[in-house]
């Protein structure tokens, strides 16, 4: 009998933290009803794998297949404290992680537990959605493409002209930032056509309506608006020039100025107080006026009428960049014109006033500045006579003197800069429900989906490059980091929510490397997760005896499982549970 001690170390750092979250969840008991087992199958179900590669994924951002059970090899004892059997040695190979994939890849049995888990959620929480948020993204890797395939070229959003890519369509939940519903498609397909069949689905998976859908200008196609008004919902984008064309946007502006003071908008800090300026004033952040016009589509042979707002929006950050660009524009412009008529080695020169004439045309539709430079061109014509020369015939000769100058016409200028900065938001929302402040502060929010976007393509989860070939298992990986991205969210959330309704505790502090008097009431869920690292679990195995040692929780750790209405025995268990019993241990 070996009388040796053995001593094995775990590094649990945020593991457990992630499973209780995980746990609360209810994530197991939701995908496994969805998600049955093969019948000789054996070990951990689909539901209880997922729950230990999200784990993992989330803990060391890394989705790669082949990464997962080297990493659960080492933490046995901290994973066997909560699955509902020992881990077996295949439970999280390549081969089931990839059917794992290959289950979540099937349409109608994710659309079912995308529902339950959505509605799982608003109970948890209770949560009252109102508003979803709805935009696309892409994610590239090293496909082969193929006429059918899953992997295609198209429009980039992440720079890689090089790399075939496939298109995440994502709605997210207000506040929480957190995916309700996602679609994967092949990466040409363009934005508009897929907005309806997502706000579609969200709607029946969160079993109501009523919800203000925000989204982009390619939510904008009057059949689009038309469909969400006729199902009952609302919608809230800015028109493009496909949906108004810049006539119209010109003759709103027009009306917008003449009508007076514009309605002064400023937006409140996280805490909902007004952010000031060096003079104490509220800090401007838009400018707005609106109008009513009356619409009528056909959604499903059947025609609908309602009346759409029209909400003209001036950002003075946004006017103050473009006046800029006018800036520059007519800066290059009058140094192009300067630069005309300059004789200059291998630099070609107009000779004429008709060639002269077009060169300016050119400068000034380059430049986009018709209107604004007075061009003025100087030809003076002079006349030579060329004498007769080896049996030709004496001749005329023109040439002409030609000069350039140039004036800003500032009226114009200034007209000019009194229509930069605007936009034109839409939504059919009544008034009385959400006015126009509501309006420009909720499309100004429209960054929020980046949020999750981020989590989901950055170093969260890192889902660009994806390293798989298979159009199936993509699609497969695509949604179950969407279940990672909703548990950041929902971790997220849960504290941020405990520290508003106790305004009296201290903001977190402790939270910023370096900084350790820096506090904050919006904690991430990453500098969350940070916080728990290097965190061990010692197991000590003497012959009749196995002693455990937890590197013991710090204060702010303590007070972020409290805050996340997590229990400290997700940690404290590891050291009470046993694995193998003495006798066990002896008889090995």
């Amino acid at each position: 009998m070996n009388t040796q001690p053995t001593i094995h170390t775990e590094r649990v750092d945020d593991v457990p933290l992630l499973l209780a979250h995980m746990q609360r969840l209810g994530l197991p008991t939701i995908l496994d009803p969805h998600f049955p087992a093969h019948g000789n199958h054996q070990g951990l179900s689909l539901g209880w794998m997922v729950l230990v590669w999200l784990a993992h994924i989330l803990s060391r951002a890394d989705h790669r297949l082949n990464r997962v059970r080297p990493w659960a090899d080492q933490l046995q004892t901290t994973l066997n404290a909560v699955l509902p059997a020992a881990l077996r040695p295949t439970d999280l190979t390549d081969d089931r992680l990839a059917d794992v994939l290959y289950a979540l890849s099937d349409d109608a049995a994710w659309a079912a537990c995308e529902g339950d888990l959505n509605q799982h959620i608003l109970r948890v929480y209770a949560l009252n959605p109102a508003t979803v948020r709805v935009d696309s993204t892409t994610a590239s890797g090293y496909w082969e493409v193929t006429e059918d395939g899953l992997f295609q070229f198209g429009h980039r959003k992440d720079h890689r002209p090089d790399l075939p890519q496939v298109k995440v369509m994502l709605a997210t939940l207000d506040p929480l930032g957190m995916p309700v519903a996602v679609d994967v498609v092949p990466g040409q397909c363009s934005d508009d056509p897929l907005y309806l069949p997502i706000i579609d689905r969200v709607r029946a998976s969160l079993g109501r309506t009523g919800l203000l859908y925000v989204g982009d200008s390619k939510l904008g196609p009057l059949a689009t608006r038309a469909h969400i008004h006729s199902a009952g919902d609302a919608y809230l984008c800015p028109l493009g020039k496909l949906q108004l064309s810049a006539a119209a946007v010109d003759v709103l502006i027009t009306q917008a100025l003449a009508a007076g003071p514009l309605r002064r908008i400023s937006r409140p800090d996280a805490d909902g107080q007004p952010v000031l300026d060096a003079h104490g004033q509220p800090v401007l952040h838009a400018e707005a006026w609106e109008r009513s016009v009356e619409l009528t589509a056909t959604v499903d042979r059947e025609e609908v009428t309602w009346t759409e707002r029209r909400i003209v929006v001036r950002s003075p950050a946004l006017q103050a960049r473009q006046q800029q660009a006018l800036e520059r524009r007519l800066a290059d412009a009058e140094a192009d014109l300067d630069d005309l008529l300059v004789a200059r080695r291998g630099k070609g020169r107009p000779t004429t006033p008709d060639e002269a004439e077009a060169a300016i045309a050119a400068i000034r539709e380059r430049h986009a500045v018709a209107g604004l430079l007075d061009v003025t061109l100087t030809a003076t014509a002079q006349t030579r006579t060329i004498r007769a020369y080896r049996g030709q015939p004496a001749r005329e000769e023109t040439t002409y003197a030609l000069a350039v100058t140039h004036a800003r016409v500032e009226p114009a200028i200034t007209d000019a800069i009194a229509r930069l900065g605007w936009r034109v938001d839409a939504t059919n929302r009544p008034v009385e429900e959400l006015d126009t402040t509501q309006v420009v502060l909720a499309y100004r929010d429209q960054y929020l989906v980046e949020h999750p976007m981020g989590r989901l393509k950055g170093a969260a989860l890192s889902l660009s490059p994806v390293y798989l070939s298979r159009d199936q298992h993509v699609t497969g990986l695509v949604r179950l980091l969407t279940i990672a991205v909703r548990v950041l969210s929902l971790l997220e959330y849960g504290i941020r929510r405990s520290l508003a309704d106790a305004p009296q505790e201290e903001p977190l502090r402790g939270l910023y490397a370096g900084q350790p008097n820096r506090s904050t009431r919006r904690p991430t869920a990453e500098r969350v997760l940070e916080a728990f690292r290097n965190l061990t679990l010692t197991v000590v195995e003497l012959p009749t005896q196995i002693i455990r040692h937890l590197t013991p929780l710090t204060a702010l750790q303590q007070r972020l499982l409290a805050l996340a209405g997590l229990e400290e025995t997700c940690y404290t268990r590891l050291v009470a549970h046993l694995s193998e019993s003495p006798q066990e241990i002896s008889e090995r």
